[in-house]
């Protein structure tokens, strides 16, 4: 074997899909045959790689194999100990575009919450040396210009998926509940010399849950403010599914004091906010400005109908492909297709993730992974709500056909149900249809031709209807 070229652990695990971590690991169990150690690397002959490679393809090797991910959306647990499919280049896009604040809509369960955890890891100043969780991803290949500004920033990290409660008082508890876990989590605050005696005063009284529902509303403003003052440095800002909640307002009727709350609470904390870095946000809807966004200087929002950053939510054919072949499944992938392909951002073609992953990790049984992770609820009120004529295209649609619908891209939740437009739209935005043509602008709005996806939206849209 020693005539053959050697490689680092690095390119071995580019090869062989797997953590440099683990390579190291495997080399120590003696795993790759003629490997040697050099001082504290280890030098891997590469025909031994590829051997090795070939065995986990064949079926043997189990051992190395990485398992799927399923529902894990830690960034640094899933690059450490599972498959990854490398999305750090939205890093590289979101660097050099320079948008101060993007809301990316996209459907449940498409890699939403583990980008933002992404954004966060890469992107937070703490003490721990995190580049090398991004050592070996496409980003660190992208030069020094990205390299840099890796964990320079404070970065304040929200998510409202589990603010889903009946009432407001309740939801307004677990939201604020939500805030006061990332003001705790910033315990370099309550020790810091830099903030004055207000600030401290607030910090104190959020700790207690001592403050008003107003001074709520400031609280994202507040935070970023003590950040910049301590880090000396402006704060990112990256919230998931913050229209959650408002989806629960919506469906059990407190929307208006969610919507008041969520208004007054964004736009403190990222328009005009000199302490603000830049802004990231995720969804399902794009809710209309006038209903939220209003105090926000026209934020870039980001839809399943954009090509910009479409492949970085959703698996593409191409890392599907690569999937199978890392599990030695290349005969399962019209299987693949025909129940989890189909959806297009843009004009990329997507998988859903979240049944992808699910479908290696239950030794490829197909079936309806996604059923339980959508929101159902709202599709039966549509499906309760439906005139002859849309019933009349949603049949069409689950008998393989295509109809011609008018879209508006504006939806609020109060309006869903109020023609097909926004019905329609809301279906596409959520992921139960796909665009089967671009979007056609005319004097009277705008048209497209939309399809059901595959096999597994056929089967909910049956089980709901």
């Amino acid at each position: 074997m020693t005539d053959f070229r050697c490689i680092s652990t690095k390119e071995a695990a580019k090869i062989l899909k797997l953590s440099t971590r683990r390579v190291v690991g495997l080399c120590n169990k003696q795993t790759f045959e003629g490997a040697r150690k050099e001082g504290r690397d280890w030098k891997i002959p590469e025909e031994s790689v590829f051997a090795y490679r070939g065995n986990i393809n064949s079926g043997k090797g189990k051992e190395g194999m990485l398992s799927c991910a399923v529902g894990n959306t830690s960034y640094m647990d899933v690059v450490k100990n599972s498959y990854y499919v490398d999305k750090t280049l939205l890093i590289r896009d979101l660097i050099d575009d320079q948008v101060p604040v993007i809301l990316f809509t996209r459907p449940r369960r498409f890699g939403k919450t583990l980008a933002i955890d992404m954004l966060k890891s890469f992107f937070e100043k703490t003490e721990e040396d995190t580049s090398v969780y991004f050592r070996d991803k496409k980003i660190w290949s992208c030069g020094e210009k990205y390299q840099k500004l890796q964990g320079t920033f404070p970065v304040i990290s929200l998510t409202f998926k589990d603010a889903k409660f009946a009432d407001w008082a309740s939801t307004f508890e677990a939201i604020k509940n939500v805030i006061r876990d990332e003001y705790m989590r910033h315990d370099e605050l309550f020790t810091s010399t830099c903030l004055n005696p207000v600030e401290k005063d607030y910090l104190l009284r959020m700790q207690s849950d001592r403050l008003n529902a107003v001074e709520y509303t400031r609280a994202l403003l507040n935070l970023g403010r003590m950040l910049e003052k301590h880090h000396q440095s402006k704060a990112v800002v990256l919230i998931d599914e913050y229209d959650t909640p408002i989806q629960q307002g919506h469906t059990l009727n407190f929307y208006n004091e969610v919507i008041t709350f969520m208004r007054n609470f964004m736009s403190g904390g990222l328009k005009d906010n000199p302490s603000l870095a830049f802004g990231v946000l995720t969804g399902i809807l794009r809710v209309s400005k006038e209903s939220l966004f209003s105090g926000l200087n026209n934020p870039i929002v980001n839809s399943v109908l954009d090509e910009k950053y479409s492949k970085y939510f959703g698996f593409t054919e191409g890392e599907v492909k690569e999937m199978a072949a890392y599990y030695g499944q290349q005969d399962k992938l019209e299987e693949l297709c025909d129940w989890y392909d189909g959806y297009r951002f843009g004009n990329t073609e997507i998988f859903n993730p979240w049944s992808v992953a699910n479908y290696f990790y239950n030794h490829c049984q197909a079936k309806p992974y996604w059923t339980n992770t959508s929101d159902n609820e709202i599709i039966r009120e549509i499906m309760a709500s439906l005139t002859p004529d849309i019933a009349e295209n949603l049949f069409s649609l689950m008998q393989g056909q295509t109809v011609q619908a008018s879209l508006n891209m504006d939806v609020i939740y109060p309006r869903i149900t109020d023609g097909t437009d926004t019905i329609f739209s809301f279906l596409l935005i959520a992921g139960y249809l796909k665009p089967v043509s671009n979007a056609v602008e005319t004097e009277f709005g705008t048209f497209m031709e939309l399809a059901l996806p595959n096999k597994e939206i056929l089967s909910i849209m049956i089980q709901i209807s």
